[in-house]
């Protein structure tokens, strides 16, 4: 029996590998936000921003994911230009503990006689102040949530100092924390928005109050979700008000006052709005798999040192809806407005106008639309009204016939829809200049050429 020393048992198929699974939602959003980056919370103020834009695909995936869109920012060169000085925040704060002070004895003086009810005011020993001190920000809630249960049960008077709430935002939680929430004995809720610009003679800044009534909407919106939990669960209905209570410094001086804010319409925006936004996982799952955001930090915990020109190819792969009113509420609208103006895109005039132009997408385009029919026109043809020539410098008139569909702008790639109103809208507006500008009489110098003008002495 011959055995050769190489010889070797047959070898056996291998099995086939079988599919890598896609990573979960979690893991992704750790990856677009870099390996050891700990994720930026949600404010309620961000979640109003984010609310007010539902359409910006780019915000709702960078605030899912905790991307921290400050620091992105100035790594792409163009910071945010908004946000509150280290000062302000001292005074907020210091202002917050006035009112707080004692118990909250003058916050619940102020709720009383702002949002008047047959429940009779409460003693200063008639207020419980439950600890909502947990682990973690799920701690934090569900502690909320029960000591919420426990006071309506109660059927006293509660103030909650700083409670955790959360809300989901596009499939992911966020944590919301309003400066306090009363429970009445009558079971009702009320959000109590504490802030530092004054109330002068009764008034404050409207377009304050307006922010801050966005902002106390989403806490009503997360509060709504613990008051149906409660109310299921067999013991006695809550109930949370669609009137919030904003206190200011009364006047130029550092002492509260207050006045009650009605947010039904600010509140039924936020649930559109919120409802509307695309789900994280849907956006994450369309980008190409090697985008990240991570900006590769170096030793100081502060320094970028990912290239700008990568971080922007990331930035883009995600689309943005800019609007003008994003430079107030967003970190990144420098950025997005810049690219913007590159692309030529309506959407930096605003919105408004942006709705108005319909299939008209560029600037180019809406030029383009607005000068084509006094292109067209004959310039020799009697284009003033009286049958002669226009004045120098008068662009002729549009022809009268066929203003709503004409022929599109020569040399135009993308040419809008013809039976787009916006388009005819325009063509109508230009030919009616133009046959305003050839009627009005050519103005005659009021001086001669390098004469003084006597008007100016």
């Amino acid at each position: 029996m011959n055995v050769f020393r190489d010889s070797r048992p047959a070898a056996t198929t291998a099995p086939s590998a079988a599919p890598t699974p896609p990573p979960s939602l979690r893991q992704r959003l750790t990856e677009l936000r870099g390996p050891g980056i700990r994720p930026r919370a949600l404010d309620a103020r961000a979640l109003a921003a984010l609310a007010a834009n539902p359409g910006c695909r780019r915000r709702a995936l960078l605030d899912g994911a905790g991307v921290d869109k400050a620091a992105l920012a100035r790594a792409l060169g163009s910071p945010a230009g908004h946000g509150q000085s280290r000062f302000a925040l001292a005074r907020g704060n210091s202002f917050e503990a006035r009112v707080k002070a004692d118990g909250g004895v003058e916050l619940l003086r102020l709720l009383h006689a702002r949002l008047p009810s047959h429940v009779p005011a409460p003693e200063a020993d008639e207020v419980a102040a439950p600890d909502l001190a947990a682990a973690g920000p799920e701690g934090r809630t569900a502690r909320t949530a029960l000591a919420l249960r426990e006071a309506t049960a109660t059927g006293g008077w509660t103030l909650l100092d700083h409670p955790l709430l959360a809300v989901e935002v596009a499939g992911s939680p966020a944590y919301v924390e309003p400066d306090a929430v009363v429970v009445r004995p009558d079971g009702v809720w009320t959000v109590v928005e504490i802030k530092s610009f004054p109330m002068i003679d009764g008034a404050a800044d409207a377009a304050k109050v307006g922010a801050a009534a966005r902002q106390a909407a989403v806490y009503v919106h997360a509060l709504e979700g613990v008051a149906a939990q409660v109310t299921a669960g067999g013991e006695r209905p809550a109930r949370v008000g669609d009137r919030v209570l904003l206190v200011c410094p009364q006047d130029f001086s550092n002492l509260p006052t207050a006045a009650a804010v009605d947010i039904r319409r600010q509140l039924a925006t936020t649930r559109r709005q919120l409802a509307r936004l695309t789900r994280v996982e849907e956006i994450a799952a369309a980008l190409p798999p090697e985008t990240t955001f991570d900006l590769r930090l170096a030793d100081d915990g502060r320094t970028a040192t990912r290239p700008a020109a990568e971080l922007a190819d990331a930035v883009e792969a995600v689309d943005a809806a800019y609007a003008p009113e994003c430079l107030a509420a967003c970190e990144l609208a420098f950025h997005c407005r810049g690219r913007s103006r590159e692309r030529g895109a309506v959407e930096t005039l605003g919105r408004g106008v942006r709705g108005e132009l319909g299939s008209l997408r560029t600037i180019d385009a809406v030029l383009a639309a607005a000068a084509e029919p006094a292109a067209d026109g004959p310039a020799a043809d009697g284009g003033g009204t009286d049958g002669g020539a226009p004045p120098a410098g008068v662009p002729a008139p549009a022809p009268p016939a066929d203003p709503v569909n004409g022929p599109a702008a020569p040399g135009c790639a993308d040419a809008p829809d013809e039976a787009d109103p916006a388009l005819a809208a325009l063509r109508r507006a230009a030919r009616l200049r133009a046959e305003a500008l050839a009627a009005a009489p050519v103005p005659l110098p009021r001086t001669a050429p390098g004469a003084k003008d006597p008007v100016c002495r």
